[in-house]
């Protein structure tokens, strides 16, 4: 039986996942700042597929000596992961230079701190074994510009760029990387954003993304259009162009 870990899964595409990855058959370890949370998704996840195993932890990314913790106690409590996913994320609106930097600071501290952290750890325990799958849960806000969403928007760029570096220099090491970029998947992340061009149910996408991870795909959007057609202009056209679009 495999078996994935999922930080942030008490909610949104994390939770969703968890509900995709048990129908598969995978064995679960889920993480997330609220205990509660994840024992109701359990309990749920439980009663719909008897007999499968499912461990959960309270964990704070943020926390980053606790990350390496908790991921080698999940680690030997299921007989060796197979996939972690590093989805734990945060996007609070914050004004620059109006007294918000503190939900700035604490932004790139979940979103890159912590998706580091994850992975760091993930890579350490897979090394050795020479197998296993990393995978960042990104956005296509990585290369997008939003006001009001500098940190979350530099935040998922630099994770983007980190997930490409770690896969050149996992090379030949028999491990994977893979970084989804989703757009916009109804959850509370996103509910009171002004506009969600393009939206996806959160059930729709949770399966996209699942099936992206299954098939170890280096980097994909979520869904793939039309983010992907979106991703691939933005690369091509002038910045000075794209300022006046947007």
């Amino acid at each position: 039986m495999p078996s994935i870990l999922i930080t942030g899964a008490s909610a949104g595409i994390g939770s969703q996942l968890a509900r995709e990855f048990a129908a598969r058959g995978y064995a679960l370890a889920l993480t997330a700042r609220r205990l509660d949370a994840l024992q109701a998704l359990r309990a749920e996840l439980q009663a719909r597929h008897p007999g499968l195993r499912v461990e959960v932890r309270a964990l704070d990314v943020c926390d980053v000596e606790q990350v390496a913790a908790v991921m080698q106690d999940l680690d030997q409590a299921l007989g060796g992961l197979d996939v972690v996913v590093a989805n734990a994320g945060i996007a609070p609106v914050a004004r620059v230079g109006a007294g918000e930097l503190a939900a700035q600071l604490q932004t790139l501290r979940t979103n890159v701190e912590g998706a580091v952290a994850t992975v760091d750890a993930a890579v350490a325990l897979m090394k050795p074994r020479g197998r296993g799958q990393v995978v960042g849960i990104s956005s296509v806000a990585a290369f997008s510009a939003l006001p009001k969403l500098g940190a979350y928007c530099a935040s998922k760029a630099a994770l983007s760029s980190y997930m490409e570096c770690l896969r050149r220099e996992l090379r030949g090491t028999g491990l994977s990387v893979t970084v989804l970029h989703p757009g916009f998947i109804d959850t509370d992340l996103n509910r009171k954003a002004k506009s969600r061009p393009f939206l996806v149910s959160l059930e729709q996408g949770g399966a996209i993304a699942a099936r992206l991870i299954e098939r170890r795909v280096a980097d994909a959007t979520v869904p793939s259009q039309p983010w992907g057609a979106i991703r691939a202009l933005q690369r091509l056209l002038p910045r000075a162009l794209l300022r006046r679009l947007s």
